[in-house]
């Protein structure tokens, strides 16, 4: 891996006057999440090397060389990072015959922000998946082996009434016994329906995670539907009962829709998916990168270099 600074300090390109140095922000006026950053952090920095970038006319957007030629500055095309590096640890993760036009600029900027936030839900779907698969497993075993467990089920209860010197009434039952009674009371061919309406809904939950682990946007609906069909349902529950758990779930669920609705703009809310797409547009590709740059600034236009053909 190259040498990398926390806190690179480039001198200026030659031939060039800068507003800032290269990487220098103005002060940020509200603490501001970068999920650049955090993208780097997991996936390392992506820089592009000196022969590819030296082919284009933007090379000053990418790579910049020291005055005294101890080292070399290249940008990371995710977090804006210049990293000072020696001619023995130059980038070579792309093809120097590679066309500038043709490498992909990794998510930045909002596109990034929500992918983050999509994979998060997607985790969510994920565990609800592997929950009420579980469920929805237990049920088909029970179903299967339930004239064992029956059977097993009766030899407990009489030896509670042993137990307590007494037989136990049905109409005694109260709590988990209650419970297994009117489950032992289902017919198995009831169980098995059951059952298989569980693995369908769990196998919605597997497919809305894979789907917005992609951030496609078929996914984003799915979801909304699902969770706004049950967002009746659980607010019912707790009318009937309160648990701090009930109360966490509603709330995420409220905030998947909130967020799907509104930075989505799902069923046409704020301009709707052409919307959506224009916004994407706009924050993906190489423009965004020069708008990035600080020394490409309206006062200093006519040294900006021009988009990629």
């Amino acid at each position: 891996m190259p040498a990398r600074s926390s806190r690179p300090r480039p001198s200026p390109p030659v031939g060039s006057l800068p507003t800032r140095p290269p990487g220098a922000e103005p002060p940020a006026r509200r603490l501001r999440l970068r999920y650049e950053l955090l993208g780097c952090s997991l996936h390392g920095h992506e820089l592009i090397d000196t022969d590819t970038a030296a082919a284009s006319e933007h090379e000053q957007l990418l790579h910049w060389p020291d005055p005294d030629e101890r080292f070399e500055w290249f940008r990371c095309l995710r977090c804006d990072a210049w990293l000072p590096l020696t001619s023995e640890h130059h980038p070579s993760a792309h093809s120097p015959s590679a066309q500038l036009s043709e490498l992909m600029v990794p998510l930045r900027d909002r596109p990034l922000r929500d992918r983050f936030v999509l994979r998060l839900i997607a985790v969510d779907r994920a565990v609800h998946f592997l929950l009420i698969g579980a469920v929805a497993v237990a049920i088909f075993l029970f179903a299967h082996d339930r004239s064992a467990l029956k059977g097993d089920y009766t030899r407990i209860l009489n030896r509670l009434q042993g137990a307590v010197g007494g037989p136990l009434s049905d109409t005694s039952h109260t709590g988990l016994l209650h419970d297994l009674d009117r489950l032992f009371a289902i017919p198995t061919g009831r169980l098995y329906l059951y059952g298989a309406v569980i693995a369908v809904y769990a196998a919605i939950n597997g497919v809305e995670a894979v789907g917005l682990w992609r951030a496609r946007r078929w996914a984003e609906y799915l979801t909304l539907v699902e969770v706004l069909v049950l967002v009746p349902v659980e607010v019912h529950e707790l009318t009937v009962r309160v648990s701090p758990l009930k109360i966490l779930t509603l709330l995420i669920n409220l905030a998947v829709v909130a967020y799907l609705l509104w930075a989505h703009r799902l069923f046409g809310v704020r301009g709707g998916g052409r919307a959506d797409q224009t916004e994407k547009d706009h924050d993906t590709g190489w423009e965004p990168l020069q708008r990035a740059t600080p020394w490409a600034l309206p006062t200093n236009a006519a040294a900006a270099p021009a988009p990629p053909s």
